[in-house]
């Protein structure tokens, strides 16, 4: 009998500016290009047994997938360097043995929406090419929420939800870069944060 080989899997972790959340990179891409997948609880991981199984650490708080990262989130009553290796460890053998760390399948494309007006495309366009790739450097994600009477509604997931530096990232950064590329556009806000 053929014995399956062993994935290499080489991890690095990189702190963010959320103090409670560590991110973990991995050598190959675990969600498709511009996909996010965010875990507030154990209840929400239908689509990630890796999720399910990192819940089961109870200073794990939140977790999020998105390209060749995972970001954990942790309780307040425990250090980084209590768990991290543990976490770091669980996330490799599980990768290693070759099982994905999300199973989604999606009738139509996630990101793109027919429906949506030529204002709302740019939007998402400036999201996507300017400001996607900077939060997730950081371990996070922005997600497009809605665009109504010029204000825009974004989600900030993985370690942006809950940041201390968020609301700045959102006002100084994000909201500039939109309100100076898209006149239509007044304000941007968070949701559900």
């Amino acid at each position: 009998m053929i014995q399956a080989q062993k994935r290499p899997v080489h991890i690095y972790m990189e702190a963010n500016p959320n103090p409670n959340s560590l991110k973990f990179v991995v050598n190959f891409m675990l969600a498709d290009e511009g996909l996010s997948f965010d875990y507030p609880d154990a209840e929400s991981t239908q689509s990630s047994p890796l999720a399910k199984e990192l819940f089961n650490f109870a200073a794990v708080e939140r977790i999020f997938i998105a390209s060749n990262f995972i970001t954990v989130t942790k309780t307040d009553g425990v250090e980084w360097m209590e768990i991290q290796d543990i976490i770091r460890d669980h996330i490799k053998k599980y990768l290693e043995s070759g099982k994905a760390a999300v199973q989604a399948i999606f009738d139509k494309d996630p990101l793109f929406d027919e429906n949506d007006s030529e204002t709302v495309k740019k939007i998402k366009g400036i999201l996507d090419e300017y400001i996607r790739p900077a939060v997730e450097q950081d371990g996070g994600a922005i997600v497009f929420h809605s665009f109504h009477d010029g204000i825009v509604k974004v989600l900030l997931q993985g370690s942006c939800s809950g940041c201390p530096s968020s609301t700045i990232t959102l006002k100084a950064g994000i909201q500039n870069l939109l309100t100076r590329m898209l006149p239509e556009v007044k304000e941007v806000q968070a949701e559900g944060v």
